[in-house]
């Protein structure tokens, strides 16, 4: 499997090689940084987490990101947001599916969800997510993740990659993003619903401030 992503990524990254040398600059939209990113959100207060190594951000290849966690009355969760400007250099978003068992946890559970959020403006709309659940030693998080770019929300890496082609050649932008949330996993929370439960509270907040930090 990891194969098979792998091969598929470097014929994507390819394919955009490819379309950039036919193209002009690409477009870079304007956004605001995530440096102004709220620390309240509905009744969810953050902290700032310390930045990322050097080394790190030169393996991301990340153009802006933001690393807090949130607490509310009884929860509290880790945040990420990177924000790639553009992956027709080689810079390529990074699945949890790879980096997390990477860091040493390991695979528990992968399933999607379908959730009801709103947009900026109040509007219903309904997404879908991964919902991946990992462990290490006697430790269990719940991770919630998603790609986003130009308003569209996509769970799968393989129909990002696409997405991705699709977007450089009709709009001349590769810019996205991953969304990432990660819920620790109570000892009694076997099946992780009370940390889903959490989790998909904090989604249905901060969706609609995202917008103003991942251009449509």
């Amino acid at each position: 499997m990891l194969n098979r992503a792998i091969l598929l990524t470097a014929a994507f990254l390819a394919t955009l090689g490819l379309v950039a040398q036919a193209k002009q600059s690409e477009i870079v939209p304007i956004r605001s940084s995530f440096v102004t990113f709220p620390m309240e959100i509905d009744e969810w207060r953050g902290r700032q987490e310390a930045p990322f190594e050097d080394d790190i951000l030169a393996i991301l290849g990340v153009d802006d990101y933001l690393t807090r966690s949130y607490f509310s009355p009884g929860a509290a969760l880790g945040l990420y947001v990177g924000y790639w400007q553009s992956q027709e250099q080689g810079a390529a978003i990074h699945s949890p599916l790879n980096c997390l068992p990477g860091a040493g946890w390991a695979p528990v559970s992968k399933s999607t969800l379908e959730l009801d959020v709103a947009d900026p403006a109040g509007a219903p709309r309904r997404i879908a997510i991964n919902r991946y659940v990992i462990s290490k030693g006697l430790d269990r998080q719940l991770v919630l993740y998603w790609y986003q770019s130009h308003g569209r929300v996509v769970a799968s890496e393989y129909a990002g990659k696409f997405y991705l082609v699709k977007d450089a050649i009709q709009l001349n932008r590769t810019d996205a993003a991953l969304v990432r949330i990660v819920v620790p996993l109570a000892a009694d929370d076997a099946d992780g619903a009370e940390a889903e439960r959490k989790g998909v509270r904090f989604v249905k907040s901060i969706f609609p401030v995202l917008n103003t930090y991942l251009p449509v």
